[in-house]
């Protein structure tokens, strides 16, 4: 795993633990008249960023690299920003989960080509897996705003 791979890997995993803090914000504090399917959909979607989150760093660890493990490494690379604790509406936090989705989409296919490049096939086929589960819940996310 060349350093560009893993200096990308980081910043994914900073931006997946700052998603993963900031959808358990949402899910804690979104109101509105379907409450309890929101309330659900975001907790599955912590989830499955907890799971990709330790997938990104158990791929770094196999590799002999350390993966950022703080929230101050993460706070400090990271492009996802934190959101305020407060209410939210349904729409609003669908909407914010979409923009981060988008983001962290974005993310792994700039680690892909970049694994592509140095024949790291391993980490552009786990980026092709994300961006795949990202697809989906952006499908998902789009109809629900509708």
């Amino acid at each position: 795993m060349n350093k560009e791979v893993i200096t990308k890997l980081n910043g994914y995993l900073a931006n997946l633990g700052v998603a993963y803090i900031k959808m358990h914000n949402l899910h804690w504090n979104v109101v509105g008249l379907n409450f309890k399917a929101a309330h659900e959909y975001l907790e599955s979607l912590y989830d499955d960023v907890a799971d990709a989150l330790d997938e990104v760093a158990e791929l770094l660890r196999k590799n002999g690299e350390l993966p950022l493990a703080s929230m101050k490494d993460y706070l400090a690379v990271a492009t996802i920003k934190e959101l305020e604790t407060k209410e939210i509406s349904i729409t609003d936090a669908l909407a914010t989960v979409r923009g981060d989705i988008e983001a962290l989409n974005e993310q792994a296919l700039a680690v892909r080509a970049a694994a592509e490049q140095s024949n790291d096939f391993a980490t552009a086929n786990m980026m092709e897996e994300h961006m795949s589960d990202y697809s989906k819940k952006l499908w998902f996310i789009t109809a629900m705003l509708k």
